[in-house]
C-alpha cells in the first residue's frame, strides 16, 4: 500500500528527532534542486503543512542555535538558510511535504562584509552575508534604516531574497557612514548611501547626529 502523505509527514517527524541536526539535514532539500539543478530550493513555492516547531533560533548575532546550542558546522548553517521561509512574522524550514517553525530574533541573515566597487552606474555596494553570499545593494536589493531600540542609533537592513533580511553589522553601518552624502529629497536635505543608481536616505542630515 502506498503511503500517504500523512504517513511521510510521521516518519520524517521521528527521523528528525532520532537523527538530530543530521537528520534534519538529511530531510531537507539541497542547493540546486530548483528546475535545472542550479539556485536555492524554490521554497516560495512550496505550501506544506505545518508539522511543529524546532527548538532551533536564530541570535539576532546571526549565530543559529540548536537544542540552545550553538551550530559550528558552517555547512549547515548554509543548508537549514537556503530552505528558509517567512510567512508574516512566521519563519519556518520548508520541504515539498511540511514545514517546521524555528525562531529569529531579529533578521535571518548577517551583512558581515562590504567592498565598494565604481562602474557605469556609480558606486555599487557589495555585501556579504554570514552565510558567504554576495549581495550587490540596488533594485532587487534594497537598505532599509530602522530606530535601534537596544543599542541606539540606526540599524540597516539588506534585503537578501523574497522576505527575508541581513541585519548590516555595526562596523559595517560606520563604514556606510563614512560612503554617505546628502542630497535633495522632495525639499528635505538627506543623508544616505548610493549603489547601482539608488539612494538610501539614513535619516534628515540636520538630524544624524542624534544617532552618532
Amino acid at each position: 500500500m502506498a503511503k500517504t502523505g500523512q504517513d511521510k509527514r510521521a516518519e520524517a517527524g521521528s527521523d528528525r528527532k532520532k537523527g538530530g541536526l543530521d537528520g534534519i539535514a538529511a530531510m531537507l532539500p539541497k542547493e540546486g534542486s530548483a528546475k535545472g539543478g542550479k539556485g536555492l530550493p524554490p521554497v516560495h513555492l512550496w505550501n506544506p503543512p505545518f508539522c511543529g516547531d524546532l527548538d532551533m533560533r536564530i541570535a539576532s548575532d546571526g549565530t543559529w542555535f540548536y537544542e540552545k546550542t550553538p551550530i559550528g558546522r558552517i555547512g549547515l548553517v548554509k543548508l537549514f538558510s537556503s530552505v528558509l521561509k517567512r510567512e508574516g512574522d512566521n519563519y519556518f524550514l520548508v520541504t515539498p511535504v511540511e514545514k517546521v517553525g524555528i525562531v529569529v530574533d531579529d533578521a535571518p541573515f548577517t551583512a558581515v562584509e562590504l567592498r565598494l566597487a565604481d562602474g557605469a552606474e556609480g558606486h555599487t555596494l557589495n555585501f556579504r552575508t554570514n552565510v558567504d553570499e554576495w549581495i550587490a545593494a540596488g533594485p532587487g536589493h534594497a537598505l532599509r534604516f530602522e530606530e535601534d531600540a537596544e543599542n541606539g542609533g540606526l540599524a540597516p537592513y539588506l534585503h537578501v531574497r523574497r522576505d527575508l533580511w541581513a541585519k548590516v553589522t555595526r562596523a559595517l553601518f560606520y563604514d556606510l557612514v563614512d560612503l554617505g552624502e546628502e542630497r535633495d529629497i522632495g525639499g528635505t536635505a538627506m543623508f544616505g548611501v548610493a549603489s547601482r543608481g539608488e539612494f538610501y536616505a539614513m535619516a534628515e542630515a540636520s538630524a544624524l547626529r542624534e544617532f552618532s
